[in-house]
């Protein structure tokens, strides 16, 4: 049941809340863009059957989001419609104590000598893709993503690349995302088709399937003592909670499930949208292709990367913060019940932040790093993604190697519109691309 209050919310659209709702799914760039347009850096937003959402965009609003107290905002709540894909101990549902002390068990994970030891299957595995891939036709290269991160995330989670576990997760996995993508499949009304059918019971199968496959791996790790390596399952059996209790079966387990879609779905777009874009810039692409031969590509690739992740971030939004506790921001005081939204395309596309917001300039983060509250791709304050690291590392190993042996262009005409796919916003076609090799 949605707030009825006459609290003081900024001003925002006056469309009924199911047009509001359909703006927000089916144009949700441009809707923002028309709020801010019309009513400033911060406005409510009604959805259907839904309290408040009050988009922020101002550095310090969001700031005053990212640092306030964990049991004044809760970020977890927002989250909810994933407990039955990632599981009720996932670090992207928990709020407050619960939440830190899972975070500290997942973290070290990603330790720089972790990553750095994950490197060489990452390149591997991308070469091997990236390798088979069609050349000389026009074809959407988000999918051909999709199944590359799949492969890495499945690597660096496990460290292995085939197996007879492996094999079924795979095909598993997929399944689930192709249902997860559908956030109405996720809802409760879903679960109530009669006689066990439909798209829910289907779905209740393959994840039956896929915690079998997992919690084997886990067992079989445990049993050899298996703490060692690289592979981000061992980091996690390996892991001890402040008491000296290990992470339990089901945490690990949760947390896997986390990395394996968090990590493959978004940073497969985010490459998508890259290459969308890299085919679009000649300027760009030719100089970073030059950097790449030269071998001294780090510098500006590292740049297209954040300003692909600032361009054309993949989640326009940071998780929605559920104000629990009053709590001020901006000067207006929010009661619980009311959703605090800060809006990475808005910050990201702010004039007065990135001169010419909306055009592909990677020189912007040659001379300087991306500033704390006005660059949140991956959110931001103890809700960061603690998979920021290593989805950007993965993004520099497979740009260097498509463009070490592959010439990419556009595969249409004009720049394609986003598309969204749950979440997420993907590019409208999928990157069309024609691949030739160099």
């Amino acid at each position: 049941m949605a707030l009825r209050s006459n609290q003081n919310l900024p001003p925002g659209p006056r469309l009924p809340s199911p047009m509001q709702t359909f703006g927000w799914w089916a144009r949700p760039t441009g809707f923002l863009d028309r709020a801010r347009r019309r009513y400033g850096k911060s406005f409510t937003v009604r959805l259907a059957a839904q309290d408040p959402f009050i988009v922020v965009s101002d550095p310090d609003e969001i700031k005053q989001v990212f640092t306030a107290p964990p049991d004044v905002l809760h970020p977890g709540e927002g989250t909810r419609i994933l407990e039955p894909i990632v599981g009720p101990n996932s670090i992207l549902l928990l709020d407050e104590g619960a939440h830190m002390t899972q975070r500290k068990l997942v973290l070290p994970a990603f330790h720089g000598k972790r990553m750095a030891g994950l490197e060489p299957l990452v390149a591997d595995v991308t070469r091997e893709q990236i390798a088979a891939w069609p050349r000389g036709a026009s074809a959407p290269i988000h999918p051909r993503m999709q199944r590359l991160t799949l492969e890495v995330i499945l690597a660096a989670v496990f460290g292995v690349r085939t197996g007879e576990r492996l094999d079924p997760l795979r095909q598993s996995l997929t399944e689930m995302l192709d249902f997860g993508m559908n956030p109405l499949s996720l809802l409760p009304p879903a679960r109530r088709a009669p006689f066990g059918r439909g798209p829910w019971a289907k779905f209740l199968k393959v994840r039956a399937r896929t915690d079998e496959l997992i919690y084997g791996e886990i067992q079989d790790r445990r049993d050899r003592g298996d703490e060692g390596g690289s592979e981000i399952i061992n980091s996690l059996i390996g892991a001890h909670h402040e008491d000296g209790s290990p992470m339990t079966d089901e945490e690990i387990h949760d947390e896997l499930m986390t990395l394996l879609v968090a990590g493959h779905e978004t940073t497969a777009t985010q490459l998508a949208w890259t290459i969308e874009r890299l085919t679009r810039e000649p300027r760009v692409l030719e100089t970073l292709v030059e950097a790449v031969d030269n071998g001294d590509g780090d510098p500006y690739l590292t740049a297209v990367i954040r300003e692909s992740l600032r361009l054309r971030p993949v989640l326009l939004n940071a998780a929605p913060r559920t104000v629990k506790k009053p709590i001020e921001v901006g000067g207006r005081t929010y009661v619980p019940r009311v959703h605090l939204l800060a809006s990475a395309w808005l910050v990201q596309h702010d004039a007065d932040i990135y001169p010419n917001p909306y055009a592909f300039q990677p020189e912007r983060f040659l001379e300087s790093d991306p500033g704390t509250y006005t660059w949140i791709p991956f959110g931001g304050g103890r809700r960061r993604c603690v998979g920021a690291t290593f989805a950007q590392l993965e993004m520099a190993i497979v740009l260097r190697e498509l463009l070490r042996t592959t010439e990419i262009r556009a595969g249409v005409d004009g720049p394609e519109a986003t598309r969204r796919r749950a979440i997420t916003v993907t590019p409208g076609r999928g990157a069309e691309t024609i691949l030739t090799g160099r």
